[in-house]
């Protein structure tokens, strides 16, 4: 019994290390033509504001105002930096991954696997890869949803889906569900994962 068990915990042990191995394989694989690929700036990733982010600014005029001003590249390239810096600082991607593997099926839940280009701007690196999918994959997370359900789901993640074990970040938005400049800044990150502006065509959007 006791030999039993040793072999059990060998082969744990060497299934981890598999998957561990794999783990950084697979995005070295699909990255490993980087070289020659054009790299694209903030500015650039900028350059035309989204519908969403424009959408902000008509929703919650006043906090859009006093966070951002005008509704122009400048802004929305401050509130897209803004918004992966909180995500970076509140540890979403420990949760949430965005790399769409070429394994498993993966491209009917998340759309395409994700390609080197994808990753070749300033929002993109350092790689926010993920290893755990606590929560969806939001590689191709633009636009699936609207601005209103994202801050539903930031204040009270339970309210849009039910068995969600996301905390709770209310503190991006007032007693009235307004947001702050964070809270204006996550969403906008949010809905340029995965878009046009990112660089994705929108045929490769689209999950089977």
């Amino acid at each position: 019994m006791e030999r039993f068990y040793t072999l059990v915990f060998i082969a744990g042990i060497g299934c981890f290390a598999i998957a561990f191995l794999l783990s950084m394989i697979f995005p070295w694989m699909s990255l490993e033509s980087y070289h020659g690929m054009e790299y694209q700036t903030l500015a650039q990733l900028a350059r035309q504001p989204s519908k969403e982010f424009v959408q902000l600014s008509e929703q919650f005029p006043e906090s859009f105002r006093e966070h951002y001003g005008d509704v122009n590249s400048e802004s929305y390239a401050k509130a897209l930096a803004r918004g992966r810096d909180v995500y970076v600082g509140q540890a979403c991607w420990h949760c949430h991954s965005q790399y769409v593997r070429v394994v498993s099926n993966e491209h009917v839940r998340w759309g395409p696997p994700s390609s080197a280009q994808e990753y070749q701007n300033a929002l993109n690196q350092p790689h926010l890869w993920g290893t755990r999918r606590v929560g969806p994959d939001l590689a191709r997370e633009g636009g699936k949803k609207t601005n209103d359900w994202h801050i539903a789901h930031f204040i009270n993640p339970k309210s849009v889906v039910p068995h969600s074990v996301m905390p709770p970040y209310p503190f991006y938005f007032d007693e009235r569900g307004v947001p702050d400049a964070d809270g204006i800044a996550l969403v906008t990150y949010l809905q340029w994962l995965g878009t046009v502006q990112a660089g994705i065509p929108v045929a490769e959007r689209v999950t089977p």
